[in-house]
Order: structure tokens, then sequence, then C-alpha cells
């Protein structure tokens, strides 16, 4: 079953993703109880090798058959991984040029999505390390173009340091509408990319906003300052993360954790209490 949704009836870009990354079998249970707890954005990627995106399908599919949910109450983000970042399981011919990859894997997402259209098509890094190749120019120009055919509302980037999305920019027609990075507390949470993103209308989606920060979430002052507001220390650092501009990801397993997660909208950080979270990491 494929689903659809008509123009200017799309779900509005959310201040939460869910994040399906390393789940395997348990994708599709988790997804679903991320969407029962109310979860309404859902990143994947179709990148068996990290990722079970079909079980992200299997998840909607269902909802979408009890009538609990329509495909527009929902956003979907999935990406293009080159084969360097996949195993084995290929969704597209590793013999075929860049943009025909491109299409293939994009197609197996709808495939696996139960979708016509996927509301944000991302490049899951680039292949090099420093500066763009032409591959990743050749990339994003495919991506460009299923973003002129309506086939995906927005594109964007992931894994990327300052000075490629500076390339990427510059060349861009389309320009990337997310950039999702792994954010260290250590530079300031990625505070030179930030700054970049919002000059240039770009949403930074941070993930491993716990997983990467263990040093910073155990210290005194933030333990404090959960106490003071009442809340988790998860709490506070998404609370954090959305007052500073960004769009964080979970990809807790805990369905009581899941509804703490998304409370963390509920309550406001004060500018100073938002500077002290800000420079904790970088002491």
């Amino acid at each position: 079953m494929t689903q659809s949704a008509g123009a200017g009836n799309q779900a509005p870009i959310p201040p939460f993703l869910y994040g399906t990354a390393w789940k395997d079998e348990r994708t599709a249970p988790l997804t679903r109880l991320a969407i029962q707890a109310g979860f309404r954005g859902i990143d994947t990627a179709n990148q068996r090798r990290h990722y079970f995106e079909q079980g992200v399908g299997d998840a909607l599919e269902e909802q979408y058959r009890e009538g609990r949910l329509k495909r527009e109450d929902l956003f979907l983000q999935t990406k293009f991984t080159y084969a360097g970042g996949q195993d084995h399981r290929l969704p597209y011919d590793p013999r075929a040029d860049f943009p025909t990859q491109v299409r293939q894997s994009f197609a197996s997402s709808l495939q696996h999505l139960r979708s016509d259209y996927i509301d944000s098509y991302v490049l899951h890094g680039p292949s090099v390390g420093r500066g763009l190749s032409e591959a990743d120019y050749e990339v994003w120009r495919e991506m460009e173009a299923l973003c002129r055919e309506k086939k995906t509302r927005f594109i964007g980037v992931s894994n990327v340091n300052l000075g490629q999305l500076r390339m990427l920019v510059e060349a861009a027609e389309v320009q990337p509408r997310f950039v999702q990075n792994r954010c260290f507390a250590a530079n300031y949470w990625d505070r030179d990319m930030r700054e970049f993103c919002a000059e240039h209308q770009i949403i930074y989606q941070g993930f491993s906003l716990l997983t990467a920060n263990a040093h910073v979430l155990g210290g005194p002052e933030l333990i404090s300052l959960a106490r003071r507001c009442q809340m988790t220390i998860a709490q506070v650092v998404f609370r954090f993360a959305q007052q500073v501009g960004m769009l964080p990801l979970t990809g807790t397993t805990d369905s009581d954790h899941m509804k703490e997660d998304l409370a963390s909208s509920t309550f406001q950080l004060a500018t100073d209490e938002i500077g002290l979270i800000e420079a904790l990491g970088a002491r």
C-alpha cells in the first residue's frame, strides 16, 4: 500500500525526530512505540548495515491500516548512502553511475516506506573526508532533480564538516534544508556549524546529543540545573538544543523516555542557563 498526500497537505517540520539507527529487527516495534508516544518525525536510511528502512515501513503500514495515522501526518527522512558505507545488501547497482544509484536507492526507499514522496532526502555523508568529490556533486545534482520533481520536499546532508558545507552551499542550485551531525559539547555543541546553518536558513539536526557527551551529563552543573527545572538531564539537553535552533534526534528504546523526551518542549531555559550548557563541554 503506497500512501500519498495532496499538495499543501503535508506534515510540518517537527520539533523532534525519532532516529531508527542500530535497531535492526526491533525497528518496526520501536517505530510503532515512538509513534504511539507522539513522535511524528522519523529518521532512517536506505543503508541495511546500520538501519532497517523496511522495518520502518512495516510499522507505518500497520498504523495506516488501523486508521491511526495518514501519510500526511508524518515527516519521513531517509538517506542515500555510498557503497563504502554499505554492506553487501546494496539498494542499487554498484556498477551504475552515481545519478542512477541515487534514483535506484530513492525508488527502493519509497517502496520500503510505502509512500510516493519523501519529506527529507539526505546525502549520508560526502564520499571524501576533506572537500567534495565529483561524485558528491553528481549525487547532489540528482537529489536537486528529485526535489524539483517534488518527489522529495527537502534535501540535506549529514556527517559533514563546515568546509564541505560551505562548498556545497556555494555550488548548490537547490540549497540544503538540513544538516545532520553528531553533536559534541566539546566544541560548544557544534556552534560554528550551527551559526553557519542559521545564516543560510539551514536547520541543524543534532544526533548523539546524549551518548556523545556522557562526560558532561554527569557533571554537577547539569545535575543542579535539571533539579531546578524539575526535569531530567536528557530533557534539559534536548530543550537546550531546541532553544538554540537545533532539531534534535533521540533513538531511545524506552517508551517512558520517549514520552519524557517529547515533554522537553514544555519548559523554557533562561538565557544564562543556555549559556552555561553551551560552555560546559568546552571547559
